[in-house]
Protein backbone atom coordinates (compact mmCIF):
# COMPACT_ATOMS: atom_id res chain seq x y z
CA UNK A 1 0.00 0.00 0.00
CA UNK A 2 2.68 2.54 0.61
CA UNK A 3 4.36 1.40 -2.76
CA UNK A 4 1.40 2.31 -4.56
CA UNK A 5 0.78 5.74 -2.52
CA UNK A 6 4.14 6.76 -3.42
CA UNK A 7 3.60 5.76 -6.90
CA UNK A 8 0.55 7.61 -6.88
CA UNK A 9 2.77 10.87 -5.51
CA UNK A 10 5.55 10.45 -8.22
CA UNK A 11 2.87 10.22 -10.86
CA UNK A 12 0.93 13.21 -9.48
CA UNK A 13 3.93 15.14 -9.30
CA UNK A 14 5.00 14.32 -12.87
CA UNK A 15 1.67 15.45 -13.84
CA UNK A 16 1.78 18.79 -12.29
CA UNK A 17 5.10 19.59 -13.87
CA UNK A 18 3.88 18.36 -16.87
CA UNK A 19 0.67 20.72 -16.37
CA UNK A 20 3.45 23.73 -15.34
CA UNK A 21 5.66 23.63 -18.20
CA UNK A 22 2.80 23.07 -20.37
CA UNK A 23 1.72 26.85 -18.96
CA UNK A 24 4.60 28.14 -19.41
CA UNK A 25 5.18 27.17 -22.85
CA UNK A 26 1.70 28.54 -23.80
CA UNK A 27 2.36 31.87 -22.38
CA UNK A 28 6.16 32.32 -23.86
CA UNK A 29 5.61 30.17 -27.01
CA UNK A 30 5.86 32.87 -30.19
CA UNK A 31 2.61 32.51 -32.41
CA UNK A 32 3.13 30.10 -34.73
CA UNK A 33 1.89 31.66 -38.08
CA UNK A 34 0.32 29.06 -40.75
CA UNK A 35 -1.55 31.49 -42.69
CA UNK A 36 0.23 33.53 -45.56
CA UNK A 37 -1.91 37.27 -44.35
CA UNK A 38 -1.63 36.46 -41.17
CA UNK A 39 0.54 39.42 -40.37
CA UNK A 40 -2.10 42.42 -40.44
CA UNK A 41 -4.26 40.35 -38.14
CA UNK A 42 -1.05 39.67 -35.32
CA UNK A 43 -0.36 43.27 -35.83
CA UNK A 44 -3.91 44.54 -35.17
CA UNK A 45 -4.18 43.10 -31.70
CA UNK A 46 -7.94 45.14 -31.38
CA UNK A 47 -10.78 44.85 -33.06
CA UNK A 48 -14.72 45.28 -32.49
CA UNK A 49 -17.34 42.54 -32.03
CA UNK A 50 -20.83 43.50 -32.65
CA UNK A 51 -23.97 41.08 -31.57
CA UNK A 52 -27.13 42.40 -33.21
CA UNK A 53 -30.03 40.84 -34.31
CA UNK A 54 -33.83 40.67 -33.45
CA UNK A 55 -33.11 39.73 -29.96
CA UNK A 56 -32.39 43.30 -29.89
CA UNK A 57 -35.67 44.53 -29.92
CA UNK A 58 -37.10 42.81 -26.18
CA UNK A 59 -33.34 43.60 -24.79
CA UNK A 60 -33.42 40.47 -22.80
CA UNK A 61 -29.54 38.95 -24.55
CA UNK A 62 -29.36 36.95 -27.77
CA UNK A 63 -30.31 33.44 -26.34
CA UNK A 64 -33.71 35.07 -25.24
CA UNK A 65 -35.28 32.29 -28.05
CA UNK A 66 -33.79 29.13 -25.89
CA UNK A 67 -33.41 30.72 -22.31
CA UNK A 68 -37.39 31.51 -22.04
CA UNK A 69 -38.40 28.66 -24.81
CA UNK A 70 -40.09 30.84 -26.90
CA UNK A 71 -41.78 28.96 -29.34
CA UNK A 72 -40.72 29.74 -33.29
CA UNK A 73 -44.21 31.55 -34.36
CA UNK A 74 -43.81 33.50 -31.55
CA UNK A 75 -40.19 34.40 -32.09
CA UNK A 76 -40.95 35.28 -35.55
CA UNK A 77 -42.62 37.84 -35.28
CA UNK A 78 -39.93 39.84 -33.90
CA UNK A 79 -38.69 39.64 -37.72
CA UNK A 80 -41.53 42.20 -38.83
CA UNK A 81 -40.99 44.50 -35.89
CA UNK A 82 -37.26 44.50 -36.55
CA UNK A 83 -37.10 47.88 -39.14
CA UNK A 84 -33.70 49.73 -37.40
CA UNK A 85 -34.26 53.37 -38.84
CA UNK A 86 -31.29 54.76 -36.61
CA UNK A 87 -28.92 51.78 -38.38
CA UNK A 88 -25.87 53.77 -39.60
CA UNK A 89 -22.69 51.38 -40.11
CA UNK A 90 -20.95 53.91 -40.90
CA UNK A 91 -21.31 55.61 -37.44
CA UNK A 92 -19.86 51.39 -35.82
CA UNK A 93 -17.14 52.04 -38.05
CA UNK A 94 -15.72 54.97 -37.39
CA UNK A 95 -16.49 54.33 -33.36
CA UNK A 96 -14.18 51.60 -33.73
CA UNK A 97 -11.26 53.42 -35.49
CA UNK A 98 -11.93 55.94 -32.74
CA UNK A 99 -11.24 53.53 -30.44
CA UNK A 100 -7.93 52.17 -31.33
CA UNK A 101 -9.41 48.74 -32.98
CA UNK A 102 -8.16 47.71 -36.64
CA UNK A 103 -10.76 44.98 -37.43
CA UNK A 104 -14.55 44.76 -37.24
CA UNK A 105 -16.81 41.15 -36.61
CA UNK A 106 -20.20 41.76 -37.18
CA UNK A 107 -23.12 39.04 -36.27
CA UNK A 108 -24.67 38.53 -39.76
CA UNK A 109 -26.42 35.29 -38.20
CA UNK A 110 -26.72 34.32 -34.59
CA UNK A 111 -28.36 30.86 -32.97
CA UNK A 112 -32.36 31.57 -33.66
CA UNK A 113 -31.42 31.62 -37.42
CA UNK A 114 -31.76 35.07 -38.50
CA UNK A 115 -30.03 36.47 -41.27
CA UNK A 116 -29.31 40.62 -41.31
CA UNK A 117 -28.32 39.27 -45.10
CA UNK A 118 -29.95 38.53 -48.26
CA UNK A 119 -30.37 34.85 -48.21
CA UNK A 120 -31.74 32.45 -50.52
CA UNK A 121 -31.91 29.45 -48.82
CA UNK A 122 -34.03 30.79 -45.61
CA UNK A 123 -37.10 33.10 -45.31
CA UNK A 124 -36.12 34.69 -41.97
CA UNK A 125 -34.26 37.32 -43.22
CA UNK A 126 -33.35 40.88 -42.83
CA UNK A 127 -34.53 41.34 -46.63
CA UNK A 128 -37.78 39.43 -46.63
CA UNK A 129 -39.37 40.69 -43.05
CA UNK A 130 -39.79 44.09 -41.77
CA UNK A 131 -36.83 45.67 -42.22
CA UNK A 132 -36.90 44.59 -46.20
CA UNK A 133 -32.90 45.91 -45.98
CA UNK A 134 -29.90 44.30 -46.25
CA UNK A 135 -27.77 44.82 -43.39
CA UNK A 136 -24.55 43.17 -44.16
CA UNK A 137 -24.51 45.05 -47.71
CA UNK A 138 -24.89 48.17 -45.67
CA UNK A 139 -22.23 47.10 -42.90
CA UNK A 140 -19.67 45.43 -45.28
CA UNK A 141 -19.74 48.83 -47.88
CA UNK A 142 -18.82 51.15 -45.01
CA UNK A 143 -16.05 49.11 -43.60
CA UNK A 144 -14.83 49.18 -47.12
CA UNK A 145 -15.50 52.73 -47.30
CA UNK A 146 -13.74 53.35 -44.38
CA UNK A 147 -10.76 51.26 -45.11
CA UNK A 148 -11.91 48.93 -42.17
CA UNK A 149 -10.98 44.75 -41.81
CA UNK A 150 -14.18 43.47 -41.41
CA UNK A 151 -15.20 39.76 -40.34
CA UNK A 152 -18.33 37.56 -40.48
CA UNK A 153 -19.90 35.92 -37.38
CA UNK A 154 -22.02 32.95 -38.96
CA UNK A 155 -23.62 30.01 -35.93
CA UNK A 156 -23.68 26.66 -37.92
CA UNK A 157 -26.26 25.89 -35.08
CA UNK A 158 -30.00 26.82 -35.88
CA UNK A 159 -32.53 26.67 -33.34
CA UNK A 160 -35.04 27.08 -35.83
CA UNK A 161 -34.74 23.46 -36.86
CA UNK A 162 -37.32 20.87 -35.45
CA UNK A 163 -35.53 18.31 -33.01
CA UNK A 164 -32.69 21.02 -32.33
CA UNK A 165 -33.97 22.49 -28.96
CA UNK A 166 -33.17 21.39 -25.83
CA UNK A 167 -29.32 21.74 -26.45
CA UNK A 168 -27.62 18.29 -25.64
CA UNK A 169 -30.14 16.57 -27.54
CA UNK A 170 -28.80 14.31 -30.36
CA UNK A 171 -29.77 16.07 -33.59
CA UNK A 172 -31.49 13.20 -35.98
CA UNK A 173 -29.44 12.44 -39.01
CA UNK A 174 -31.57 14.41 -41.82
CA UNK A 175 -32.29 17.29 -39.73
CA UNK A 176 -28.16 17.19 -39.39
CA UNK A 177 -27.99 17.37 -43.35
CA UNK A 178 -30.34 20.04 -43.68
CA UNK A 179 -29.22 22.62 -41.21
CA UNK A 180 -25.58 21.47 -42.53
CA UNK A 181 -26.36 22.08 -46.04
CA UNK A 182 -28.05 25.64 -45.26
CA UNK A 183 -24.59 26.78 -43.28
CA UNK A 184 -22.76 25.57 -46.40
CA UNK A 185 -25.20 27.56 -48.49
CA UNK A 186 -25.20 30.92 -46.47
CA UNK A 187 -21.27 30.88 -45.77
CA UNK A 188 -21.08 30.73 -49.62
CA UNK A 189 -23.71 33.37 -50.17
CA UNK A 190 -21.74 35.80 -47.23
CA UNK A 191 -18.21 34.98 -49.12
CA UNK A 192 -19.68 35.81 -52.68
CA UNK A 193 -22.46 38.89 -52.44
CA UNK A 194 -20.38 41.37 -50.23
CA UNK A 195 -16.38 42.16 -51.83
CA UNK A 196 -13.12 41.21 -49.64
CA UNK A 197 -13.95 39.68 -46.31
CA UNK A 198 -11.24 38.93 -43.98
CA UNK A 199 -12.11 36.92 -40.91
CA UNK A 200 -14.79 33.93 -41.04
CA UNK A 201 -15.65 34.11 -37.23
CA UNK A 202 -18.01 30.71 -36.53
CA UNK A 203 -19.61 29.43 -33.72
CA UNK A 204 -22.63 27.30 -32.58
CA UNK A 205 -20.68 24.33 -33.51
CA UNK A 206 -23.21 21.89 -31.49
CA UNK A 207 -22.31 18.74 -32.11
CA UNK A 208 -18.49 19.50 -32.28
CA UNK A 209 -18.20 17.35 -35.07
CA UNK A 210 -16.11 18.21 -38.54
CA UNK A 211 -18.26 15.04 -39.95
CA UNK A 212 -22.03 16.13 -39.32
CA UNK A 213 -21.26 19.54 -40.06
CA UNK A 214 -18.93 18.50 -43.31
CA UNK A 215 -16.75 21.19 -42.28
CA UNK A 216 -13.80 20.30 -44.17
CA UNK A 217 -16.19 21.07 -47.51
CA UNK A 218 -16.90 24.42 -45.80
CA UNK A 219 -13.61 25.75 -45.03
CA UNK A 220 -12.32 24.64 -48.38
CA UNK A 221 -14.96 26.38 -49.82
CA UNK A 222 -14.32 29.33 -47.87
CA UNK A 223 -10.58 29.39 -48.81
CA UNK A 224 -11.61 29.31 -52.49
CA UNK A 225 -13.93 32.04 -52.65
CA UNK A 226 -11.97 34.42 -50.42
CA UNK A 227 -8.06 33.07 -50.62
CA UNK A 228 -6.79 35.48 -47.72
CA UNK A 229 -9.99 35.22 -45.52
CA UNK A 230 -8.93 34.00 -42.09
CA UNK A 231 -11.13 31.22 -39.86
CA UNK A 232 -11.33 30.50 -36.30
CA UNK A 233 -11.29 27.28 -34.75
CA UNK A 234 -15.31 26.70 -33.55
CA UNK A 235 -15.77 24.76 -36.69
CA UNK A 236 -14.71 21.66 -35.52
CA UNK A 237 -11.43 21.86 -36.84
CA UNK A 238 -8.41 24.32 -35.95
CA UNK A 239 -8.71 26.75 -38.32
CA UNK A 240 -6.31 29.72 -38.68
CA UNK A 241 -6.87 31.34 -34.61
CA UNK A 242 -8.11 30.22 -31.64
CA UNK A 243 -10.80 32.32 -29.22
CA UNK A 244 -11.11 31.78 -25.51
CA UNK A 245 -14.12 33.21 -24.28
CA UNK A 246 -14.53 35.97 -21.62
CA UNK A 247 -11.18 35.03 -20.42
CA UNK A 248 -7.35 35.43 -21.24
CA UNK A 249 -5.74 32.38 -21.72
CA UNK A 250 -2.58 32.28 -24.07
CA UNK A 251 -1.95 29.41 -26.93
CA UNK A 252 0.88 28.44 -28.61
CA UNK A 253 -0.47 29.49 -32.17
CA UNK A 254 -2.28 33.04 -32.95
CA UNK A 255 -5.30 33.13 -30.65
CA UNK A 256 -7.87 35.83 -29.93
CA UNK A 257 -10.08 36.64 -26.60
CA UNK A 258 -13.35 38.02 -27.02
CA UNK A 259 -15.12 39.57 -24.25
CA UNK A 260 -18.47 41.26 -23.17
CA UNK A 261 -18.49 44.87 -22.24
CA UNK A 262 -21.34 43.62 -19.31
CA UNK A 263 -22.90 40.20 -18.64
CA UNK A 264 -24.60 40.37 -22.34
CA UNK A 265 -23.19 39.97 -25.65
CA UNK A 266 -26.88 40.63 -27.32
CA UNK A 267 -28.68 44.10 -26.09
CA UNK A 268 -29.67 44.08 -22.79
CA UNK A 269 -31.60 46.94 -21.49
CA UNK A 270 -30.79 46.84 -17.38
CA UNK A 271 -27.39 45.66 -17.80
CA UNK A 272 -25.58 47.78 -16.54
CA UNK A 273 -22.48 45.67 -15.59
CA UNK A 274 -19.88 47.02 -17.46
CA UNK A 275 -16.21 46.65 -17.03
CA UNK A 276 -14.63 50.13 -16.00
CA UNK A 277 -11.55 51.45 -18.64
CA UNK A 278 -9.26 50.75 -16.57
CA UNK A 279 -10.24 46.91 -16.44
CA UNK A 280 -10.57 46.66 -20.29
CA UNK A 281 -7.67 48.08 -21.21
CA UNK A 282 -5.52 46.05 -18.53
CA UNK A 283 -7.24 42.77 -20.51
CA UNK A 284 -6.84 44.39 -23.51
CA UNK A 285 -2.84 44.96 -22.91
CA UNK A 286 -3.15 41.44 -21.19
CA UNK A 287 -3.78 39.58 -24.76
CA UNK A 288 -1.13 41.97 -26.50
CA UNK A 289 1.61 40.89 -23.62
CA UNK A 290 1.25 37.39 -24.53
CA UNK A 291 0.87 37.92 -28.89
CA UNK A 292 -2.90 37.63 -28.85
CA UNK A 293 -5.63 39.69 -29.80
CA UNK A 294 -8.68 41.28 -27.65
CA UNK A 295 -12.14 41.88 -29.32
CA UNK A 296 -14.62 43.29 -27.47
CA UNK A 297 -18.17 43.34 -28.36
CA UNK A 298 -20.78 46.25 -28.54
CA UNK A 299 -24.63 45.41 -28.51
CA UNK A 300 -26.72 47.99 -30.71
CA UNK A 301 -30.14 48.04 -29.46
CA UNK A 302 -33.13 47.07 -31.67
CA UNK A 303 -33.08 50.63 -33.87
CA UNK A 304 -29.03 50.14 -34.15
CA UNK A 305 -27.91 52.68 -31.69
CA UNK A 306 -24.87 51.60 -29.57
CA UNK A 307 -25.76 52.24 -25.92
CA UNK A 308 -24.50 55.80 -24.56
CA UNK A 309 -22.37 53.82 -21.70
CA UNK A 310 -20.50 51.37 -24.68
CA UNK A 311 -19.64 54.72 -26.73
CA UNK A 312 -18.29 56.41 -23.86
CA UNK A 313 -15.89 53.24 -22.71
CA UNK A 314 -15.47 53.15 -26.69
CA UNK A 315 -14.44 56.42 -26.59
CA UNK A 316 -12.09 56.92 -23.61
CA UNK A 317 -10.39 53.63 -24.79
CA UNK A 318 -9.65 55.64 -28.20
CA UNK A 319 -8.35 58.44 -25.98
CA UNK A 320 -5.69 56.45 -24.42
CA UNK A 321 -4.69 54.42 -27.40
CA UNK A 322 -3.29 57.18 -29.25
CA UNK A 323 -0.99 58.23 -26.72
CA UNK A 324 -0.08 54.56 -25.77
CA UNK A 325 -1.18 52.19 -28.68
CA UNK A 326 2.19 51.65 -29.61
CA UNK A 327 2.61 49.46 -26.79
CA UNK A 328 0.19 47.25 -28.07
CA UNK A 329 -0.26 47.18 -32.34
CA UNK A 330 2.36 44.07 -33.01
CA UNK A 331 3.51 43.71 -29.28
CA UNK A 332 4.00 40.41 -27.92
CA UNK A 333 6.12 38.98 -24.87
CA UNK A 334 8.78 41.12 -23.50
CA UNK A 335 11.83 39.61 -21.85
CA UNK A 336 11.97 42.61 -19.47
CA UNK A 337 9.54 44.03 -17.13
CA UNK A 338 8.34 45.01 -13.71
CA UNK A 339 5.97 41.93 -12.57
CA UNK A 340 5.38 42.93 -9.16
CA UNK A 341 3.97 46.79 -10.83
CA UNK A 342 1.83 45.51 -14.11
CA UNK A 343 2.70 43.70 -17.61
CA UNK A 344 5.09 44.74 -19.73
CA UNK A 345 4.94 44.19 -23.90
CA UNK A 346 7.99 44.55 -26.62
CA UNK A 347 7.66 45.39 -29.99
CA UNK A 348 10.82 45.53 -32.22
CA UNK A 349 13.62 46.27 -30.04
CA UNK A 350 11.20 48.48 -27.49
CA UNK A 351 10.29 47.17 -24.52
CA UNK A 352 6.85 48.94 -22.68
CA UNK A 353 6.09 49.07 -19.20
CA UNK A 354 2.39 48.71 -18.54
CA UNK A 355 2.08 50.13 -14.98
CA UNK A 356 -1.24 48.99 -13.03
CA UNK A 357 0.59 49.56 -9.45
CA UNK A 358 2.30 53.22 -9.78
CA UNK A 359 4.89 53.06 -7.33
CA UNK A 360 5.57 56.79 -6.90
CA UNK A 361 8.69 58.87 -8.05
CA UNK A 362 11.03 55.68 -8.43
CA UNK A 363 10.33 52.66 -10.88
CA UNK A 364 12.64 49.58 -9.72
CA UNK A 365 13.18 46.78 -12.71
CA UNK A 366 14.93 43.80 -11.90
CA UNK A 367 16.91 40.63 -13.88
CA UNK A 368 17.37 43.39 -16.61
CA UNK A 369 20.29 41.66 -18.79
CA UNK A 370 20.96 44.87 -21.28
CA UNK A 371 21.70 48.28 -20.50
CA UNK A 372 18.71 51.09 -20.42
CA UNK A 373 19.27 53.87 -22.48
CA UNK A 374 16.55 55.72 -22.13
CA UNK A 375 13.03 55.54 -20.46
CA UNK A 376 10.12 57.74 -21.51
CA UNK A 377 7.01 58.45 -19.93
CA UNK A 378 4.44 58.15 -23.08
CA UNK A 379 1.44 60.61 -20.89
CA UNK A 380 3.58 63.47 -20.83
CA UNK A 381 7.02 62.97 -22.60
CA UNK A 382 8.88 63.37 -19.69
CA UNK A 383 11.89 60.99 -19.30
CA UNK A 384 13.38 59.41 -16.51
CA UNK A 385 16.86 59.63 -15.18
CA UNK A 386 18.42 55.75 -15.23
CA UNK A 387 20.28 54.18 -12.39
CA UNK A 388 21.31 50.82 -12.97
CA UNK A 389 23.34 48.31 -11.34
CA UNK A 390 24.02 45.01 -12.73
CA UNK A 391 20.61 43.56 -13.69
CA UNK A 392 19.07 46.24 -11.28
CA UNK A 393 17.29 49.14 -12.89
CA UNK A 394 15.33 52.49 -10.98
CA UNK A 395 13.83 54.72 -13.05
CA UNK A 396 14.22 58.09 -11.20
CA UNK A 397 12.07 61.38 -11.31
CA UNK A 398 8.73 59.83 -12.21
CA UNK A 399 5.39 61.49 -11.09
CA UNK A 400 4.92 60.97 -7.25
CA UNK A 401 1.17 60.06 -8.93
CA UNK A 402 0.03 58.22 -11.34
CA UNK A 403 0.44 60.23 -14.27
CA UNK A 404 -2.44 57.85 -16.34
CA UNK A 405 -5.69 57.50 -14.69
CA UNK A 406 -6.19 54.56 -16.32
CA UNK A 407 -2.47 52.37 -17.15
CA UNK A 408 0.34 53.95 -16.99
CA UNK A 409 2.82 53.26 -19.90
CA UNK A 410 7.07 53.73 -19.61
CA UNK A 411 8.55 53.33 -22.90
CA UNK A 412 12.21 51.73 -22.45
CA UNK A 413 14.60 51.94 -25.46
CA UNK A 414 17.83 49.50 -24.85
CA UNK A 415 21.50 49.72 -26.06
CA UNK A 416 21.06 46.36 -28.10
CA UNK A 417 18.58 44.05 -28.05
CA UNK A 418 16.32 43.72 -25.12
CA UNK A 419 17.28 40.55 -22.98
CA UNK A 420 16.60 38.99 -19.43
CA UNK A 421 19.55 37.86 -17.08
CA UNK A 422 19.78 34.37 -15.66
CA UNK A 423 17.67 34.40 -12.10
CA UNK A 424 20.03 33.70 -9.55
CA UNK A 425 17.90 30.66 -8.65
CA UNK A 426 18.13 28.43 -11.93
Amino acid sequence: MQTKFKLFLTLMAFAWTCSSFAQITKVSAPAIQNHPDMQWWQEARFGMFIHWGVYSIPGRGEWLMYQEHVPISEYASLADQFNPRDFNPKEWVAKAKEAGMKYVVLTTRHHDGFCLFDSKVSEFTSVKTGAKRDLVKEFADACHEAGMRMGFYYSLMDWHFPGVLPMGVSVSEPTMKLIADQAYAQVKELLSNYGKVDILWFDGCNPNDPIRWQSQKILDMARKLQPDILINDRAALPGDFSTPENVVTAQPRPWESCFCMNRTWGYARYDRNYKPVHELLRLLASCSSQSGNFLLNVSPDGEGVIPVEQAEILSNMGKWMKINGKALYGAGPSPVGAPNLGMATRVKDKVYLLIQRWPGSTVPIAWCGSKVKSACLLATGQYARIEQKGDRVWLHDMPQYPPDPWLSVIELTFEGEPRQSVPAYQ
